[in-house]
């Protein structure tokens, strides 16, 4: 079957079940399927959007940081990483987080795509960079609720470190995988890719 004649579902009606701006919204969603089956209750969950930033220095490093996730419920490997501002755009927003959480700045700009964290509940959307050529240009300046430590790392032991379950977070993950296939070559540079200076 063509994904052209995949049809999407039709909300029928939608009803807020908790909120804590600005952090996350739970919905109850009644949805009708292509073939007339209604579910009633359809959970989905609003969260912000995001950036995750691969930052590599000239030296072939990626900036990283060690700090507790309240999520996974340990100190982890992470990458620079934050919410989008109302109306920011994401390469901003990456900008911006990679300079207050790490005092890293870039030259050159890769987008690696945008994805969502749940293909059923949403759960807010991460714009995926990669950036080169990193180099600290300042103190990190970060208001997080989270104590870190600002490391640099080689990228293939990053991606060991990944596997030996020392990264924790999917989005993360996912950045890491497609920033080594750009890294490698197997990924087409898309149009929106930018210079940064």
């Amino acid at each position: 079957m063509e994904t052209s004649a995949i049809e999407p579902w039709r909300t029928l009606a939608r009803r807020e079940l908790a909120r804590s701006d600005p952090w996350v919204r739970l919905w109850a969603e009644d949805v009708r399927l292509p073939d007339g089956r209604v579910v009633r209750d359809f959970s989905t969950i609003e969260m912000p959007d995001h950036a995750v930033i691969v930052a590599l220095t000239p030296n072939g490093e990626v900036v990283i940081s060690r700090n507790y996730k309240h999520g996974p419920r340990r100190v982890c490997i992470n990458l620079p990483a934050g919410y989008l501002e109302p109306g920011e755009e994401p390469l901003v927003a990456a900008q911006r987080e990679l300079l207050e959480e790490t005092g890293y700045a870039a030259d050159e700009w890769l987008p690696l795509g945008d994805f969502f964290e749940d293909g059923n509940r949403g759960c807010g959307r991460a714009f995926l960079y990669l950036a080169r050529g990193a180099r600290q240009v300042a103190e990190p300046d970060s208001d997080d609720l989270e104590e870190l430590t600002v490391e640099l790392m080689p990228l293939a032991e990053l991606l060991q470190a990944t596997r030996r379950g020392e990264v924790a977070v999917l989005a993360i993950v996912a950045a890491l995988g497609l920033a080594s296939a750009a890294l490698r070559g197997d990924w087409d540079q898309p149009a929106t890719a930018s210079s940064v200076t």
